[in-house]
């Protein structure tokens, strides 16, 4: 699906906050409310809105710590590995990357002990796992969900 302006906009306003009404779409970029609404369809159906979600402060849940996780699995075990990772609880964020890691991944967990029991008793045990390194988050002065899209004025 190729996007114009009009279709970046309405992005863009969502990436703001996905809860803004049609309405309040539609009176910025100056269209119809129903104009705005089969856009977003569209865009649904295409894939390129891939969902709507909260956005919830991990310490609302009593996770109080969390990690960057850089992963060596054994040559060959990258697919296997990558979903056991997925069935982790506390497992965020998967990428496979290149460089110094075969995989990177965020995680969070209740405190330390729950990070060590996390690493120790699940990471570190599956099957493929060659070494990790962890690298606790202690603070995150910037982080944001939103892609950077240009729109024409």
């Amino acid at each position: 699906m190729e996007l114009d302006d009009t279709d970046r906009a309405i992005l863009q306003a969502l990436q703001e906050n996905a809860r803004t009404p049609f309405s309040e779409i539609a009176r910025r970029i100056d269209m119809s409310s129903a104009t705005v609404h089969d856009r977003v369809n569209r865009m649904e159906e295409a894939g390129v809105i891939e969902g709507y979600h909260a956005k919830v402060d991990p310490k609302a849940l009593d996770y109080g710590i969390s990690a960057i996780v850089g992963l060596q699995v054994e040559q060959g075990q990258e697919e296997d590995t990558l979903g056991r990772l997925d069935d982790i609880d506390g497992v965020q964020e998967v990428h496979l990357t290149t460089g110094s890691w075969d995989v990177l991944m965020r995680v969070y967990a209740r405190d330390a002990d729950n990070l060590r029991e996390l690493m120790f008793d699940n990471i570190a045990q599956m099957e493929g796992f060659a070494r990790s390194q962890t690298m606790v988050i202690l603070g995150t002065p910037y982080e944001s969900d939103e892609l950077p899209i240009e729109v024409e004025e």
